[in-house]
């Protein structure tokens, strides 16, 4: 045998073990890709066959709850990975599930309350409650040790700030990860200082495995003046030992305010080796007279280096955050066609329907950003600030001024008192900023973009976006007594104390008595734009409203308020849930027309994945509902399959 035909052998090999890779792992992470683009380039489910799509299983964790039970009610936005020949997914109680991707059978089941270090002790001593997991990640040694455990790692975060390292083909907690800190199986947030009061450092999305740094954002009570900071940590893969900590705030401000923190998704870029963070507003998110001081790195877009945590750069695209404008989703890191040429991208979707494109090395817009006048506040205390930045160049993809005229009605009287109600309120246009009269705010704390929203095609460079038109409105009331309205609780993210401030804030969605929003139609949307030019290909209302047990025609135009997000794939297909009315759709990529849905049990807000098994493409959508926004809940993992 030549040299040269031995070299072309193991150059096949090579590529063959490559394209193995592939198959193994159709959707490695959240999003899909290090960059989160919700992308897949699996093309066997396409325009021609999608409409012959059917269940191929369901797998069932046991893990929901209605709201009033004992570990309060749940909700089910987990976007599963499939690697290293199984998909996993984690459940609103705190479990993982990795299961056979061909079948939905268990291959095991992680629960941190009954799985043992050890020394013979649980690894969570606490008892279970519903909270949020939107994913796991997963690591693999570069050169795994044959027979050795945990060369191949799931971690995932809770909401009690740990993150659990466990081992993918067993599902037993990895005990060399967190030893040195006396809890072998998991590393803590807990551990070190999170600069501030209330509950810091639980995780409702899912960790970024960057080589060998696993990196976890942090929660935090952003009603609380001096609120934990939103501080994000890099831990050792192997030992969980901290390698680095960002904290946005300031650390000479740290006393007096916190939050920012990431609550939602990240993405990293692995050749440039950075990290992107979302951040969100600082505390409290309503009221900024504690904090009239600069912090650039709240509710901005922050790329940091994952070796060190130092920040590469950033862009602020909110300035002193009065309106809960949280950043709501990863910068989406893609590859984009602009003016003849071929660009690295960072695109930031927005509650205000602003998108904010960047170039990936140095965060120089790509879309030119102008700072632009806006409303000022009336509150004693405060002090907005006078501009905002606002992209130029790129059509908004969301709602962003609401008339008196359109203000929507299922009635006459129904619109004459959502009317007369917008009569009694502040409203400047974007911006109005909270006040004692009390404000309408367009978009509201809901969105605009909210997490999972978007996805992006780069065959035909077009970015695909939900969104979500709902008006919400506040109003600020002085404290007669501190001490005791602080103790009151929270009753959800618009009604609350704002603790260490001289005031409470009251809100709601602006509804009208009927329950329905006084928002115009469409409530939800779903766009297509186009990267190159920035103007939009098209627009759809998103979904059906469901209300009295009626769904409303689709021909009403109506759309759904949302939660979750697209995929695109090379089939020329979009799949999105995240409605409210309990389906799943396909829809073609070029048009937006519908081309399939299912009726789903629950409503699935996350945004589905797909990989191939067994020579078959899946589909798979967890339908599970949210006890918080008061939809039916359920605990169904669906995967789609073509017929034979």
């Amino acid at each position: 045998m030549t040299m040269r035909f031995a070299y072309l052998l193991v150059l096949i090999g090579c590529v063959g073990a490559a394209q193995a890779q592939e198959r193994r792992a159709d959707w490695p992470r959240f999003g899909n890709d290090a960059g989160g683009s919700q992308y897949s380039a699996l093309d066997q489910i396409n325009k021609s066959n999608v409409n012959k799509l059917k269940v191929a299983w369901v797998h069932r964790s046991g893990d929901f709850a209605e709201n009033g039970s004992p570990t309060g009610g749940s909700a089910l936005e987990v976007n599963p990975i499939q690697t290293n020949g199984m998909l996993y997914y984690c459940t609103p109680m705190n479990r993982v599930f990795a299961l056979d991707p061909a079948t939905g059978q268990e291959k095991w089941v992680f629960d941190p309350t009954t799985a043992k270090n050890p020394d013979g002790k649980v690894l969570l001593d606490k008892p279970k409650r519903a909270s949020n997991c939107r994913g796991v990640s997963y690591w693999e040694a570069a050169t795994p040790e044959a027979g050795a455990v945990c060369q191949r790692r799931v971690f995932k975060g809770d909401a009690n700030a740990n993150i659990y390292a466990i081992d993918a083909d067993t599902g037993l907690p990895c005990a060399d990860f967190g030893a040195a800190k006396s809890h072998p199986g998991y590393a803590s947030h807990l551990d070190y200082d999170n600069h501030g009061e209330g509950n810091a450092g639980g995780m409702g999305s899912p960790t970024v495995v960057i080589g060998d740094t696993v990196v976890a954002s942090s929660s935090a009570n952003d009603g609380l003046a001096n609120a934990a900071d939103g501080v994000v940590r890099g831990f050792d893969v192997r030992t969980g030992e901290m390698k680095w900590e960002f904290n946005p705030i300031p650390a000479d401000q740290s006393d007096k305010t916190g939050a920012a923190n990431v609550w939602s998704t990240m993405s990293a870029d692995l050749e440039r080796g950075l990290v992107f963070l979302p951040t969100t507003s600082p505390s409290t998110d309503y009221y900024g007279g504690e904090r009239l001081f600069d912090i650039p790195l709240a509710t901005a877009t922050v790329a940091v280096s994952a070796e060190t945590g130092k920040v590469v750069w950033s862009t602020q695209h909110v300035h002193h955050d009065l309106f809960d404008y949280d950043l709501v989703g990863h910068p989406l890191l893609v590859n984009i066609k602009k003016d003849g040429r071929r660009i690295d991208v960072a695109i930031t979707q927005s509650k205000m329907g602003w998108l904010f494109v960047q170039d990936r090395d140095t965060g120089t817009p790509i879309f030119p950003i102008e700072e632009r006048p806006v409303p000022q506040s009336d509150v004693p205390g405060e002090k907005s600030s006078p501009t905002q930045p606002i992209p130029v160049g790129i059509d908004a993809f969301a709602g962003q001024l609401i008339k008196r005229e359109d203000l929507f009605g299922l009635t006459p009287l129904d619109k004459a008192w959502c009317q007369n109600e917008f009569d009694k309120m502040r409203y400047d246009g974007m911006y109005t900023p909270p006040s004692q009269k009390g404000s309408l705010l367009f978009p509201s704390a809901l969105g605009g973009g909210n997490w999972g929203g978007a996805a992006f095609d780069p065959a035909s460079n077009t970015l695909i976006i939900k969104a979500e038109n709902l008006a919400s409105r506040l109003k600020f009331v002085k404290k007669e007594d501190s001490a005791k309205e602080d103790q009151v609780p929270s009753v959800d993210y618009l009604t609350r104390p704002l603790k260490g401030t001289p005031y409470r804030v009251e809100g709601e969605v602006f509804m009208s008595p009927l329950g329905i929003p006084c928002t115009p139609t469409p409530w939800g949307t779903l766009t297509a734009i186009d990267m190159d030019t920035g103007k939009t290909k098209w627009k759809i209302p998103l979904g059906q409203v469901k209300k009295y047990g009626i769904t409303i025609p689709a021909s009403f135009g109506w759309g759904s308020p949302n939660v979750g997000g697209p995929i695109v794939t090379a089939g020329g297909l979009i799949f999105i849930a995240a409605t409210l009315d309990e389906k799943l759709r396909a829809l073609d990529l070029a048009t937006g027309d519908e081309l399939w849905q299912a009726k789903l049990p629950v409503p699935g807000l996350a945004p589905p994945m797909t990989y191939i098994a067994g020579g078959k493409q899946y589909v798979v959508i967890a339908a599970g509902g949210s006890a918080r926004v008061d939809t039916p809940v359920s605990d169904q993992l669906i995967a789609y399959t073509l017929a034979e």
